[in-house]
This record gives structure tokens, C-alpha cells and sequence, in this order.
């Protein structure tokens, strides 16, 4: 591995551990001295006495005791490798005071490093001219990590990455992080795809990490956005989604931004115990069903400290998801943060445990919001928190829609997906429309356990002052309302 005889491996090991040993001996002992000189100029010279002992017997001592440990590591692996001797002598180098890395990693051994190996894509041919199509050397290094039998580090260097669709599919036989420095850019062609695909997926894999260190994903999408029909029809789910994050365990995506995916930008579906860390979303007001975070069908996600800004929901939280965790989140323009839609299809799971707090919604088509289709089959919301969120200049900061039909062409018939243990809560800021709260439960399924507290929302609009309006629900009310709580009944907009 380090292209050294196994001799000469360990000498050298050896010897380099001896030559820090000498200088955190010399190091250390200076500091002591310093520190007592300092302390003298502050106390009387007879309270502590001088030691006089030659600094060269001392550094003599420290340097003793190190050799006594390369020693020992040297004879435990002198049948061992040189990589196996990098090893011992880092084990004892850690009783030397000032060793602060492994000893593998101040030799520069490739793959000592506690992350493992790495595989640069670069090595297999990717230009990053962002003109050549590096698809295939994507694909080539990960078929070497999924394979790789220690802890794998894929790296991205600096450039940008022309990439067709990516299947980053596993069960891995170790850890994989892909560290990124460059950047993704998809083909700008629109082409028919399987409904729910994506541009680039990672699929079955546990303990991953993607670190973005700020790359972007470009799905070029704005093409897209003016040939599809899908706000009219309702029909555009066979263009790619930017990122799609299927069946992940125990994994973390951070630092990375989506920017003007040709549909959904990413899909969390069907993971457990994940996290989005700092996963910002662009694309402009005007690209259809560009929902920034979809998740559905899993449980234990959190996303934390992402900007979005998009043409639809910054959020959407999908059937089964449960334990979900939304913080510190910035949206708009968009369509708000919004539980559904649910209800359009049968057999959809319950949604449970939701939590958004701390957030920042702006200039966004509805604030907080859920969902649900009327004529809809049986389904259950249940345990959901909005706590802490700022509204500035929003068109319905508050909103239970049940009677959600955006193309006209709905099923008729209550929607019967029950709501309940609702709460919003700490809500304040500006309202861009007279109806700042509005409530519309459904007459079949009426929600239950609905509190408003402390809200505090102002109308912009040339309507006159804010009002709340409320349909099948009698809410808890507690603390300041302003405006207060279901002054009117509100009905289905027209459609």
C-alpha cells in the first residue's frame, strides 16, 4: 500500500515517532518553564525554590519513556504490514502528549485515515467540464464503493458534472460518503420518464453521508416547466425529481442546494432516521410542481437550517410519514409548509408526529396548511405541531383545507381523513389576505382537538382588518388572538 519493504516501513514509523516524541519533550518541558517564570514575577522567589536540573537530562527522561512504548509497538508488529506498523506506532504515539492525529495520516498513507479509502471520480475518467457526459465514471466509482469492504469516501473534485440519470443503488458492504466539491448539472432535454423517478438516486443504503460543502444540483428544468400541462391537467409525474432518497437508514445529506428541478426536488420516501442538514431549494414563483421536500412513508426525518424558495409547497408531508421534525426552515416564495395533499388515493397510511417550529415563511401562497380531498377514503392526521413561525406578507398564514381540489375536477362527498390533536401555536407576522386563519374541516369527519394559541397576525390586505373563519371545528382557544378565533364561517372557494 505504501510501496515500502516491511523493514523499512517500520524504521521509518519508528523513527518518526521518536523525532515528535523529542519535540513535544522539548515543547512541553518550555512550557512548563515559561509558565514558572511567569508565575515568579507574582510570588516570592523563597515559596518556590528553583530546579536547576539541566534541561537536556530532562528532555533525556521524556524522550526515554516514548522510545519505551515505539518500542513495545515495534516488536507487537514486526510480523504485521507497514500499514499494520502505522497502526502500532499511532497507538503509541497516543500516550505522547501533542500527538494530535494518527500516525497514518501525518505519513499521508493512503486510506490511514479513520474515514478509509476514497475513490476520486475523477480517477475513472469524469471531466467536470461540465460539456462531457461523466455518467459512466459516476456509476463506475460507486459500483467500487458499494463493493469496497472498508468505510468509502467518494470524492467530487471541483467542476461541473454533466450527468445523465444516476442509480447510486445498494446495499453497500460499508459506510459510503460522498464528498463533494463540484457540481451536478442534468441534460436540459425534456424526456419521458416512469412516474416518481429521479435524476439523481441514492436507494438501500444505511450510515450514509452525503457532505455537499454547497455543491448544486441543476436539474435544468426550465424547459420543462413550459411544455408541461400539469397545473391544468394534473398529469406531469413522469419528469425526473432532482434528488430521490429511497429506503436510506441512519444517513445525513448536508450543505447541498437543489436549484430548477423539472419536477419535485426531493423525495424522501420510505427512509428511517435521517437527517437534511443546511439543503437549500431555488427554482422561481412560476416552475410548476416543484415541491422543494416531499417526504412520505418514513419515519424519524428532521431537516434543519434549509432555504427554500420555489413554485409550489417548500414542504410536503406525503401519507406515513411519522416523527418528523422540521426546524429553523426559511420558505418563499412558494406554497407554504403543508401536511398533503391526502385523501386521493385509497389505503393512504396515517400521518403522525409532525413538528414544524421555528420557521420563516414569506410572500408564499398559504402559511401552515393541510390538506385532504373531498370524497376522499378513510385516513387520519394525528399529533401535528406548528409552534414559533413568522409570517411575512402571507395569503392564508393559517389553513385546514379539506375540501382541496386545485384542477376543478373532484370527487363529490366529504373528505374522510379525520384530524386531530392540532395545534398552531406562537404564530405571528403579517397576513396578505383579510382571512388570516381559516379552519375548513370537513362536515363528515369534523376535527377534533384543534388549539389556537398566542397568535398574533395582521392584515396587509385593503380588505380591511384580519379575520379568522372557521367551518366543523370548535378550537381550544388560549392566550393573545388577534384576530380572534372563528369570528365567521368560511366556505369552499369557488373553483
Amino acid at each position: 500500500m505504501v510501496g515500502l519493504c516491511k523493514p523499512k516501513a517500520l524504521y521509518f514509523v519508528v523513527l518518526v515517532v521518536m523525532t515528535i516524541s523529542i519535540a513535544n519533550a522539548v515543547k512541553d518541558l518550555k512550557e512548563k518553564e515559561d509558565v514558572g517564570n511567569s508565575r515568579n514575577l507574582h510570588e516570592e522567589e523563597h515559596d518556590h525554590p528553583k530546579n536547576d536540573a539541566p534541561i537536556g537530562s530532562k528532555i533525556a527522561e521524556k524522550v526515554k519513556g516514548a522510545a519505551a512504548k515505539v518500542a513495545s509497538a515495534a516488536s507487537n508488529a514486526s510480523a504485521a504490514s507497514a500499514a499494520s506498523a502505522a497502526s502500532a506506532a499511532s497507538a503509541a504515539s497516543a500516550g505522547i502528549k501533542g500527538a494530535v492525529a494518527p500516525i497514518g495520516h501525518k505519513l499521508g498513507l493512503k486510506g490511514a485515515a479513520p474515514g478509509g479509502p476514497s475513490i476520486d471520480v475523477k480517477s475513472c475518467g469524469a471531466k467536470g467540464d461540465g460539456k462531457t457526459d461523466d455518467s459512466k465514471a459516476f456509476m463506475e466509482v460507486w459500483k467500487k464503493a458499494i463493493a469496497a469492504t472498508t468505510p468509502t469516501t467518494i470524492l467530487v473534485p471541483k467542476g461541473d458534472y454533466l450527468v445523465d440519470n444516476l442509480e447510486m443503488e445498494g446495499p453497500s458492504k460499508c459506510a459510503i460518503t460522498f464528498e463533494m466539491h463540484g457540481n451536478l448539472k442534468a441534460p436540459s432535454a425534456v424526456t419521458t420518464r416512469k412516474p416518481h423517478s429521479g435524476w439523481v438516486n441514492f436507494q438501500k443504503l444505511e450510515n450514509f453521508v452525503l457532505n455537499g460543502n454547497g455543491a448544486i444540483f441543476d436539474g435544468q428544468g426550465s424547459v420543462a416547466w413550459k411544455v408541461n400541462d400539469c397545473k391544468h391537467t394534473g398529469k406531469c409525474n413522469n419528469l425526473p425529481i432532482n434528488i430521490r432518497l429511497t429506503s436510506l437508514n441512519n444517513s445525513k445529506i448536508c450543505g447541498i442546494t437543489s436549484s430548477n428541478s423539472k419536477l419535485f426536488h426531493m423525495n424522501i420516501h420510505q427512509c428511517n432516521n435521517i437527517t437534511l442538514q443546511d439543503v437549500h431549494i431555488e427554482a422561481p414563483a412560476e416552475s410548476l410542481n416543484t415541491d422543494g421536500i416531499h417526504i412520505g412513508k418514513s419515519i424519524g426525518v428532521t431537516i434543519r437550517g434549509s432555504k427554500i424558495k420555489t413554485g409550489d409547497d417548500c414542504i410536503s408531508i406525503g401519507d406515513g410519514t411519522e416523527n418528523l421534525l422540521v426546524e429553523g426552515v426559511e420558505c418563499g416564495p412558494g406554497h407554504g409548509i403543508s401536511i398533503g395533499s391526502l385523501g386521493k388515493y385509497p389505503n393512504e397510511q396515517p400521518v403522525k408526529g409532525i413538528t414544524v417550529r421555528k420557521c420563516i415563511i414569506k410572500h408564499t401562497d398559504n402559511g401552515v396548511r393541510i390538506k385532504t380531498w373531498p370524497g376522499s377514503p378513510p385516513g387520519l392526521v394525528s399529533n401535528a405541531v406548528f409552534e414559533d413561525i413568522t409570517m411575512d406578507n402571507v395569503s392564508l398564514p393559517v389553513l385546514i383545507d379539506q375540501v382541496y381540489c386545485p384542477h376543478g375536477k373532484c370527487k363529490q362527498g366529504p373528505s374522510k381523513v379525520k384530524l386531530e390533536n392540532l395545534t398552531f401555536k406562537n404564530i405571528h407576522g403579517t397576513s396578505a389576505t383579510k382571512i388570516a386563519v381559516k379552519l375548513l374541516c370537513s362536515p363528515g369527519c369534523p376535527c377534533e382537538n384543534v388549539c389556537l394559541s398566542n397568535i398574533n397576525l395582521v392584515s396587509n390586505s385593503k380588505e380591511g382588518a384580519a379575520v379568522s373563519a372557521c367551518s366543523h371545528v370548535k378550537p381550544i382557544v388560549t392566550g393573545k388572538m388577534i384576530p380572534a378565533a372563528c369570528t365567521e364561517e368560511c366556505k369552499p372557494d369557488k373553483k
